[in-house]
């Protein structure tokens, strides 16, 4: 039962106590007092377990706790053990047992929550709820003795167990504490003369009780939250961060699906309007004033946008877009793509990038990101990804650095970091929780034990949180998983969809079957990494293909079928690896990226590796191709201040469809191969993303405008030549990106492999925090 009668409660305390009594007065502290711990024997209550008390004894109670180690259990934890003080006395145990007490009679403990930081929070802040509004038949004086033993202060609890014990069916403490006090009898006074001193008095009380309404502070406002209405066309969309708030709180921006676009919403309307002249936004950013939007675009663009309308301006094509910042001196901050450093530039197209942090690549860094820019521009934070090395890898880090000479220091492991004036760091932890903590500017340090102040952050792609906090108070934040749980499904060129597996979802990305049609590659992320798993595609759950590294990406099958080609960290820097599809041997290097090349893939005779760039020194996405055991690196065959993405290659080898923003906007292109500056058709004139050549070599799919699935008509005899274009189906529901193909096709080209994001409990949503600051007053000791 969860719930026990009162006097059944009260009868266990007792002889839970008793016990307790007899241990403390030779010496022992339990620790560990909960319910597992109390065993019943005919009724009788015995304690049992004894076992951190012995170890406790055994190695020396100041060696157990100077690690910083609080033994116990969070929930029955009192707050001196929950801190981890090197000194515990009997009144840790009456506190234990007190909570234990409130369960029996309450149904649940006095302090819950969904994390043992949460939980820990809540014994060192919060006030548990009275038990008599809980439950009516309380008596008095057990809710007295409850609450007294629950003290935060030991000095304020009972000073034994048998005490505790006595209280509870104690009448008259209760009455005592209480406050009632018998009332003297009215006193008849018969001169004015002795009641005017007090009639003096009660005048300077009016006055002043006057004076202190007209001049006192305003009440604190009530801190509000609740989740954003969003229909379905406002969709959040996007796997790195996807929300951001205007300074002074009025406006919410987000990232939706298809696209993303970029949507602007008033916080008074129902609705947001889409920014037209923005099209594939990622990872929004406000300026400080409000009045402009940064935002990065494939393949390693940013571009800034006015809030008042007009069009979007790239500043710059040679940046990582995990996250950016308008800096109060004037400049804006972003991660470069060469070096994976923070760098600085000026707001005009163009400006050089100046280099404020070096990556440590000897101390495992990979990459530097999310930057915060302090007031005054002397100093910033930023997040510090790391690499695998031996399959070990260090968790991503906050840091602080000075702006001037690029020096920094790591405060604490967490995944993002804001600044709050004048001296708290807000920051994200890798399990969704955000954390206040104190922050020494000048020394660059975190000061005492950081608080939880929420819980349940989204976790996306590359270690963005997506989280903001506006000049007013305004916290935003969004909830869900790194995405919506997917699942991967058949659909046949009627449009026609079915699970390939029923039982197997996850995060799933970049799916590529394998040459003889019975095996999947995929990659799925999780919290903490992103692998490539394999799948049979007729029967047998998946087997994870990676254990090295945490970023392992772009799968591509080998032309024999047996091996799989990938991106991964694992010495340290995204490189290309190669390892057999069954797990049976380590993965051997590829290739060391030194171009920064995105995904690869394989020409089906296996004499072909080609791979897509994230950059080039025009400042664009390349298509770059090399001969293993011939050549010993890539060679550019589409390099152009253009982006060209998603290469695929005909059956014979001899043409490379790929698609290209030359007009503006994503269309598909072929090119001869490997001669391609030879000559050029265009295949998609009203958008076109995704290309892939059928296994016939008669058709080419690729994915609309209007996401659709088409398939355009074409012949290589005696050249080139582009037919009818037929549309198949609607995509918007399944997963896309115009840097990566995320579907394949079957042998026959009868049926295509897609994934499709699900809903449910895991929907993502936008979740406001209104006058948030007040909730953060007092959280923090001094």
């Amino acid at each position: 039962e969860r719930q026990l009668s009162i006097p059944e409660s009260i009868r266990i305390t007792k002889e839970v106590a008793s016990a307790l009594d007899y241990a403390h007065r030779h010496g022992v502290i339990h620790r560990d007092i909960k319910p597992e711990n109390i065993l019943l024997h005919d009724r009788q209550a015995l304690v049992a377990d004894f076992g951190i008390a012995l170890a406790v004894t055994s190695a020396g109670a100041g060696r157990m706790t100077q690690t910083g180690l609080s033994l116990g259990t969070p929930q029955y934890m009192s707050p001196e053990q929950a801190v981890g003080e090197r000194t515990i006395d009997a009144r840790s145990d009456i506190y234990s047992l007190a909570a234990v007490t409130y369960e029996m009679i309450a149904g649940d403990p006095p302090f819950a929550g969904s994390t043992v930081q949460a939980v820990v929070s809540k014994i060192m802040t919060e006030k548990p709820t009275p038990l008599s509004t809980l439950r009516e038949s309380v008596p008095a004086e057990v809710e007295f003795a409850v609450n007294t033993a629950l003290s935060k202060i030991p000095a304020d609890r009972f000073a034994s167990a048998a005490e505790y014990a006595a209280a509870l069916t104690n009448p008259t403490l209760s009455q005592g504490a209480s406050g009632i006090r018998v009332t003297p009898g009215r006193r008849r006074i018969d001169k004015l003369g002795r009641i005017a001193p007090y009639l003096a008095g009660l005048s300077l009380f009016l006055l002043a009780t006057t004076l202190w309404a007209l001049f006192r502070p305003p009440p604190p406002k009530p801190v509000i939250r609740y989740a954003l209405g969003m229909d379905s066309t406002e969709a959040l969309g996007g796997t790195l961060t996807r929300i951001a708030i205007t300074p002074d709180g009025s406006r919410l921006v987000y990232t939706t699906a298809p696209g993303p676009r970029l949507v602007v919403r008033p916080r008074s309307q129902l609705q947001g309007a889409a920014l037209q002249a923005v099209d594939q936004a990622f990872a929004p950013f406000v300026s400080p004033d409000g009045s402009r939007i940064g935002y990065f675009h494939p393949p390693s663009s940013l571009s800034v946008v006015s809030l008042n309308g007009g069009p979007a301006v790239k500043i710059s094509d040679s940046l990582a877009s995990p996250g950016g910042a308008f800096g109060p001196d004037g400049f804006i901050y972003a991660t470069g793509l060469f070096g994976r450093g923070i760098v600085r530039f000026a707001e005009t197209p163009g400006a050089p990038l100046k280099r404020i942090t070096r990556v440590d690549s000897a101390g495992g860094e990979t990459q530097h990101s999310f930057p915060d820019v302090l007031p005054g521009g002397k100093s910033l934070l930023f997040t510090i990804t790391y690499g695998g090395r031996g399959g070990v890898v260090k968790p991503t880090a906050v840091a602080f650095a000075d702006i001037s000479s690029g020096k920094y220091r790591v405060l604490t492991n967490g995944l993002r970091a804001r600044y709050l004036p004048p001296d708290r760091l807000l920051y994200a932890t890798s399990d969704g929780t955000l954390m206040l903590a104190s922050l020494d500017v000048g020394g660059m340090k975190v000061r005492g034990d950081p608080v939880a102040v929420a819980e349940g952050l989204r976790r996306g792609a590359a270690n963005s949180v997506g989280f903001q906090l506006a000049n007013d108070g305004t916290l935003v934040y969004e909830t869900g998983g790194i995405g919506v749980d997917r699942e991967v499904v058949w659909i046949d060129r009627t449009g026609k969809a079915e699970q390939v597996d029923a039982s197997w979802k996850g995060t799933i990305n970049d799916p590529v079957i394998s040459p003889d049609g019975k095996r999947l590659a995929v990659r799925i992320n999780s919290a903490a990494n992103a692998d490539i798993w394999i799948k049979q595609l007729d029967k047998g759950p998946a087997l994870k293909l990676t254990f090295e590294g945490s970023n392992n990406v772009y799968p591509a099958w080998t032309a024999d079928g047996l091996r799989v080609t990938y991106q991964s960290n694992n010495s340290g820097v995204q490189d290309l690896w190669t390892k057999r599809a069954d797990g049976s041997d380590k993965p051997v290097l590829q290739l060391h990226m030194s171009l920064d090349q995105g995904d690869a893939i394989w020409s089906r005779d296996g004499k072909w590796l080609v791979a897509r760039s994230n950059t080039n020194v025009a400042g664009a996405g390349d298509i770059l191709a090399m001969r293993p055991g011939l050549d010993t690196s890539l060679t550019p065959l589409l390099n152009t201040k253009f982006a060209e993405l998603s290469p695929s290659l005909s059956p014979d080898g001899h043409w490379l469809a790929y698609s290209s923003n030359e007009t503006g906007r994503m269309e598909v292109y072929v090119v001869p191969f490997p001669n391609a500056s030879a000559a050029k058709w265009p295949v998609s004139t009203m958008g076109g993303a995704e290309p892939l050549w059928s296994h016939s070599g008669r058709e080419i799919f690729y994915r609309d405008g209007k996401t659709n699935l088409v398939s355009v008509a074409v012949s290589t005899a005696p050249t080139f030549s582009a037919g009818v274009t037929a549309t198949l189906f609607n995509v918007k529901d399944y997963v896309n990106n115009s840097n990566h193909r995320q579907y394949d096709v079957t042998r026959d080209d009868k049926r295509f492999i897609f994934i499709r994001s699900l809903g449910g409990a895991n929907q993502d949503r936008i979740v406001i925090v209104e006058n948030f600051l007040e909730e953060l007053k007092g959280k923090l000791k001094k």
